[in-house]
């Protein structure tokens, strides 16, 4: 029962950061979204469907039933953004995207049995 509230608490930073924060970056900060986008090389109109899809992710991975699916599309997702980054030669800003991912992973493994008898390790 610890393991699962312990994963809940881990898996609240990817809730929140894709989940929550990107839909206060859209409705305070769009000019910022929107000249990080062409920055790396996107077009302006991709902004929206771009966070659009991280939200989703976030949310998919907050619901139970489908947080697995949720685990998999954000890791696709920030996959993309590892590769944009590096791309750009900007291989600090890596450690973000990929801590994000072990962390949703981590959050996952502890609070769900499921995924923990598909990750045996070995006593």
């Amino acid at each position: 029962m610890i393991l699962f509230w312990i994963g809940w608490v881990v898996s609240a930073i990817p809730i929140l950061m894709m989940g929550i924060a990107p839909v206060g970056f859209v409705i305070f900060m769009q000019k910022m979204i929107v000249d990080n986008m062409t920055r790396y090389g996107y077009p302006e109109k991709a902004a929206l469907p771009i966070v659009i899809m991280e939200v989703c992710c976030g949310i998919l991975y907050a619901i139970p039933r489908t947080a697995v699916l949720g685990a998999i599309l954000m890791t696709g997702y920030l996959g993309g953004a590892v590769a944009t980054h590096v791309h750009a030669d900007e291989l600090p800003k890596v450690i973000m995207p990929v801590l994000l991912g072990v962390l949703a992973w981590l959050g996952l493994f502890l609070r769900d049995a499921r995924v923990r008898a598909l990750i045996p390790f070995r006593r």
